[in-house]
């Protein structure tokens, strides 16, 4: 699959936009349109999910609740929690350190906070911060020189493609806000349906984003027992749109991802070494040397 198979599979998710034709204010350049994706998501400092996690591969399917704390620039946490209320599976990434314990097997899994070793857990080749920004519903951009990011209006929704500078190239697929369709482009919200990615013409992943909320700033944290003091939210004031629903596909392997949010904040309070874990007594500890 390249970038125009990638165009094809998020076709689906632009024919669900405003309508067909281009707003009457359209963005002038692919920078542009970035830098509304960015200004939409600039207060969100992060997020905070309850979910239901869908993966499948060749070997089967495995389903689950997941609990995440995904924050700016590429701090993660994620713990599946089994039908009985016991967490199975947490990962944490604080941007340095990566740890993963993984009840089931009884081992504990430790090493740099890379791609690599994070996709132990999400099974998909995404690096941590795109991985954040993605949660947070904004696409993350390659790296590129200027004038190598190009814009057109196609199947109803911008497409941005864009040539990086490490041999790698990209498609984003977005759209203006619904209430923002008529307004100046300068002033438009917008909503990202899709990201895929490819090096030297192969397929690394696509992502689509399906199902959008309006989603506000956490309220602070307060000990039910008034022993502690309430943790403040992490981040402003924010609301602004998150997909409620992520599927991360990577052709090469088959593998599919699906988080399906209930729950969602912006800014989440957050409590001290919430991204850092050590090993429990009794688990096997390994080193994770995986590079990207």
């Amino acid at each position: 699959m390249n970038l125009a198979t990638a165009r094809a599979g998020l076709l689906g998710a632009g024919l669900l936009a405003a309508c067909s034709s281009p707003p009457p204010s359209q963005f002038p350049s692919a920078n542009a349109a970035l830098e509304r994706m960015h200004a939409t998501h600039e207060c969100s400092r992060g997020v905070a999910g309850e979910a239901k996690l869908d993966y499948f591969d060749d070997s089967g399917r495995v389903r689950g609740e997941l609990l995440y704390v995904a924050m700016l620039p590429e701090q993660l946490r994620f713990d599946v929690v089994s039908p009985f209320g016991a967490t199975v599976v947490t990962l944490t990434s604080d941007g340095q350190r990566f740890g993963l314990f993984d009840l089931p097997n009884k081992q504990y899994l430790y090493g740099p906070a890379n791609g690599c070793n994070v996709a132990r857990f999400t099974r998909v080749p995404v690096p941590p911060f795109a991985l954040v920004q993605m949660l947070r519903g904004e696409a993350p951009v390659l790296v590129h020189r200027p004038g190598d990011a190009q814009l057109r209006w196609a199947g109803g929704a911008y497409e941005i493609t864009v040539a990086s500078t490490r041999s790698a190239s990209q498609l984003i697929r977005l759209v203006p806000h619904p209430e923002d369709f008529q307004k100046p482009w300068a002033q438009q919200r917008v909503r990202v349906l899709g990201v895929s990615v490819e090096q030297r013409g192969n397929p690394i992943y696509s992502v689509s984003f399906e199902d959008h909320v309006m989603v506000k700033t956490a309220p602070a944290r307060v000990d039910p027992d008034g022993l502690e003091p309430p943790i403040a939210p992490s981040g402003p004031e924010c609301r602004t749109e998150i997909p409620r629903a992520i599927r991360f596909e990577v052709p090469y392997s088959g593998q599919d991802l699906i988080i399906k949010a209930k729950e969602l904040n912006h800014n989440p309070p957050l409590a001290e070494g919430v991204f850092q874990q050590e090993p429990p007594r009794g688990v096997r500890s390994r080193q994770a040397l995986c590079t990207d």
